[in-house]
């Protein structure tokens, strides 16, 4: 294969890292020719092995790329970027309290366990904010497009990303960073096409429930059923076909096979789904848009693709005795 002129990739992340999965294109001559989703291994050489291409890079990743406003109010850095870089000297940042007594601003997540009684309200008063809704960035809430988001510093149950953020930011991301990797974080550092360039790897937070969405992808549904992925497998192919994707041929049997019978087939197709998303706005197809909001475009961060606005604003900031 001809050298690529961009690499799309989509990382679907988790804190186990059986159920990390990465999906890869590389655009030629304007096409696309995208590869079954892979196993991200070790996650500190994954950029370096899609760098080795030589081409510019957009990595997307299903996990959370920015902080809260109502949190960021009481932060002294200038902005998400030196935030994440200084981790790197915080490892309690990461420790997860067990109460509500030892959360605080330096020690956000919560619960390490469940108890009775515990609530996403307790969790923001614990955290110096007016009520539950501080918790949630912009981004994370729901929109005419698709439904809202989990708050970022909660670790309890199905419907939540903390453990994946401590797992992405402490484990990689932070030591990277402070180690000056060649990585572009958007939209921190400013629009895709102005970050992309050889030998650097341009990272944005994905959504694969949005991405669906925007991709006219049908689910009819759980996507951890098997019988749901093959039934989606005719709009992905439809997808694929609008933004001149051509699959491999291990691709084409995977959807043909609904991504697998195993745990974590439902991850190799969100893998798909994000790398789709992130075709679409290195092609084109899909904007390259955030919102002019100062609290977002240095603290809270934004989905790739994201176009809708929620209905309701976000909180005005407030962090009292953090």
């Amino acid at each position: 294969m001809a050298e690529p002129s961009l690499i799309a990739a989509h990382a679907d992340w988790s804190v186990d890292p059986g159920k990390r999965w990465v999906s890869i294109a590389f655009c030629q001559d304007g096409l696309w020719h995208a590869e079954a989703p892979a196993p991200v291994g070790d996650p500190s050489t994954l950029v370096r092995r899609l760098l080795e291409h030589g081409a510019p890079l957009l990595l997307g990743l299903d996990l959370p790329l920015g902080l809260p406003r109502a949190y960021a109010a009481g932060r002294g850095e200038a902005g998400f970027l030196p935030f994440l870089r200084g981790l790197a000297d915080a490892p309690d940042f990461f420790r997860v309290a067990a109460g509500l007594e030892e959360v605080s601003i330096h020690r956000p997540f919560y619960p390490a366990r469940g108890t009775k009684g515990m609530t996403r309200a307790a969790h923001a008063a614990a955290l110096g904010m007016a009520g539950a809704a501080g918790l949630s960035r912009l981004c994370d809430l729901a929109t005419s497009e698709r439904p809202a988001g989990a708050p970022l510093f909660w670790t309890l149950g199905a419907n939540q990303t903390g453990k994946a953020a401590i797992s992405a930011w402490r484990d990689w991301l932070s030591p990277a960073l402070a180690s000056a990797a060649p990585y572009r974080l958007w939209p921190f550092e400013g629009m895709v096409r102005d970050l992309l360039a050889p030998g650097v790897a341009v990272l944005a937070e994905t959504y694969p429930a949005e991405a669906m969405r925007h991709l006219g992808v049908k689910l009819i549904g759980s996507k951890r059923a098997r019988e749901a992925r093959l039934a989606a497998a005719p709009s992905l192919h439809m997808a694929m076909a609008r933004l001149g994707v051509r699959p491999g041929a291990a691709l084409e049997q995977a959807m043909e096979n609904g991504f697998g019978t195993d745990a974590v087939a439902e991850d190799r197709f969100d893998s798909l789904l994000g790398l789709l998303c992130v075709v679409g706005v290195l092609s084109g197809t899909r904007p390259d848009v955030v919102p002019e909001d100062p609290w977002v475009r240095h603290w809270e961060g934004w989905v790739l693709g994201q176009a809708a606005i929620p209905a309701h604003p976000a909180p005005i900031p407030y962090a009292a005795g953090l």
